[in-house]
């Protein structure tokens, strides 16, 4: 099962002509708010609890997944009806949204969101577990950005973790019950270690809290003739300060997701964005606050074997040839920049695999895997993931690739071993060379377009002839001619073709600054040296001349790799 929206289930033409009637009726009473709510065991009672203490007025849709058992008719509408002067219905397919109503899920269907209309669907996975509260997330979440919230109540289990990080990434709000409050402590808890939760609240205080970032999309998103134009030098004293602060260099991300990002941290702090100098001053003072914006400006949002058909594609078109072409003398060596948490490193990992055995070839793997996100890495060299997993891992693969433990599925330490994950900054670190991939997905569109074109070329300098690059589906590698040919447009996959020309290829320059890293809450903040340019041909000459060496910890696994250790 994969947590992109489910296809809805074919329509009747009574129930098509209702959804035409109902579009037009959507569009003249739309919701300031989705709010998405997902409960589980003791879920009942904690949403009554929230009913109660929410006003019937809101101005908000609200849309209820509890986990029902399948083969009984569910009886949430009558027992939230007497907790609510809200309309109350269990919803059909086509339904409108409208404001002011509670829609509940019903029994043995997937619930997601198109047009302004509810979307039934028989589930997909009708064995295992099913995580219908993701399905409907990550569909509300595309389809209204930032006016969404997600609220994560008493239950036990991992389902709304993936969903809550595509809220989170799009700019709505993650609010999770506090676990000391709820009947079952599991369900917020888990979503609370994702790192991804904006509050942690009590059942009485979430409806301010809705109400107060209702308020905030209302400043943040007025219309484009009331909005007045403003300095940019609020946001060059952020940047700034981040960069001598924290060892992140965002100056040449786009200026409007970094200004989207960072006035939303202004108004979740209770400050007017006409005093974005109040705002500055916390962050010169509050090192938490400082922490929480960088989170903010490095959301990681990834899941294993995320937009299916490219990977699809890499196995049946890609990996092959590569593997084919690999010489028994020489590692087959992948390098994925801007990894995250590290589930698309061991994705790719598990279709190199995979394919090896087909072959029975005898190839040597070296993956190496870089983020700016220190805390990310971890998380990535751990290995460990949620179960929400099961559903974009097939059950084939979690047997072959994982060990299940108590919290989740990890990696076997076969497939950590072939990795080597680092701190690196694409834009100012040296790369890695001689690779025979590069896959970077959904990094080149948060820069701006002098940086696309370097980081690019730095690819491309990276790669051996006839190497592989992998884009993200909204992302492209600029002027190709000369430089590669398409394998697939719609997966942008690129190959690498003709010769490197002189002075094609440069560091991404930053003043007295060098290679930098996520620097963990609390520790020293110090200046990296400055990065010489010469530091790349050291690197080339230890690479060709120095003996290999392996770095390992005192359980023996693989941090750093050095040469040709194969």
């Amino acid at each position: 099962m994969s947590l992109r929206p489910a296809p809805a289930a074919v329509a009747t033409p009574e129930q098509t002509e209702q959804s035409v009637a109902s579009v037009e009726h959507a569009a003249d009473a739309s919701p300031g708010l989705i709010v998405c709510i997902g409960a589980s065991a003791g879920g009942l009672d904690a949403c009554s609890k929230l009913m109660d203490a929410l006003r019937p007025d809101t101005g908000m849709a609200f849309i209820l997944v509890q986990h029902l058992d399948p083969t009984h008719d569910s009886m949430m509408v009558d027992l939230l009806t007497a907790h609510t002067q809200m309309k109350v219905l269990e919803a059909t397919h086509g339904m409108p949204i409208e404001p002011n109503h509670l829609y509940v899920i019903p029994p043995a269907n997937d619930l997601t969101v198109a047009k302004g209309l509810l979307q039934l669907s028989s589930p997909r996975a009708r064995h295992g577990t099913r995580l219908p509260f993701d399905i409907l997330l990550c569909s509300v979440a595309e389809e209204h950005n930032a006016r969404v919230a997600c609220i994560i109540l008493s239950g036990s289990g991992t389902d709304g973790n993936v969903g809550l990080r595509a809220v989170r990434a799009k700019g709505g709000l993650v609010i999770a019950q506090n676990p000391e409050e709820a009947g079952y402590a599991g369900m917020p808890r888990s979503a609370i270690e994702t790192g991804s939760v904006d509050l942690v609240l009590l059942l009485s205080e979430i409806p301010h809290g809705l109400d107060r970032f209702r308020h905030q999309l209302d400043v943040l998103e007025p219309s484009a003739d009331c909005r007045a134009p403003r300095s940019s030098d609020w946001l060059s004293s952020i940047i700034e300060l981040l960069r001598s602060r924290t060892h992140h260099d965002f100056r040449l991300y786009k200026s409007g997701t970094l200004q989207r990002r960072i006035e939303r941290r202004i108004a979740m702090a209770s400050i007017s964005l006409d005093d974005s100098a109040a705002y500055l001053e916390i962050l010169q003072q509050d090192n938490g606050e400082l922490d929480r914006l960088v989170r903010d400006l490095l959301i990681n949002v990834t899941q294993f074997f995320r937009d299916a058909e490219v990977f699809e594609f890499l196995a049946k078109s890609v990996i092959p040839d590569l593997i084919r072409a690999s010489k028994p003398d020489h590692p087959l060596r992948v390098w994925v920049a801007g990894c995250s948490t590290g589930e698309e490193t061991y994705s790719l990992l598990m279709l190199f695999h995979e394919e090896i055995a087909k072959q029975g070839a005898e190839v040597k793997l070296q993956f190496f895997a870089s983020d700016v996100d220190s805390e990310a890495i971890v998380v990535a060299r751990e290995g460990l993931y949620q179960s929400a997993i099961t559903g974009d891992v097939s059950a084939d693969r979690l047997a072959r690739f994982f060990i299940k433990e108590d919290h989740g599925y990890r990696i076997l330490q076969e497939l950590r071993a072939s990795v080597v994950f680092a701190v690196q900054d694409v834009l100012l670190d040296p790369p890695f060379s001689r690779v025979d991939m590069v896959s970077c997905r959904n990094l080149l569109i948060y820069l701006g377009p002098e940086a696309q074109g370097k980081v690019v070329s730095l690819f491309r300098f990276a790669l051996r002839p006839g190497g592989i690059l992998l884009l993200g589906t909204a992302e492209t590698a600029g002027a190709i001619e000369g430089r590669f040919e398409v394998l697939s447009k719609a997966a942008r996959i690129y190959r690498r073709i003709g010769q490197s020309k002189p002075g094609e290829f440069g560091l991404i320059g930053s003043s007295g600054d060098g290679a930098r890293g996520r620097v963990p809450p609390g520790a020293a903040r110090v200046l990296a040296p400055k990065l010489d340019p010469g530091e790349l041909v050291r690197r080339a000459l230890l690479e060709s001349y120095a003996p290999a060496s392996i770095m390992i910890n005192l359980r023996h696994e693989c941090l750093f790799l050095f040469g040709q250790t194969d």
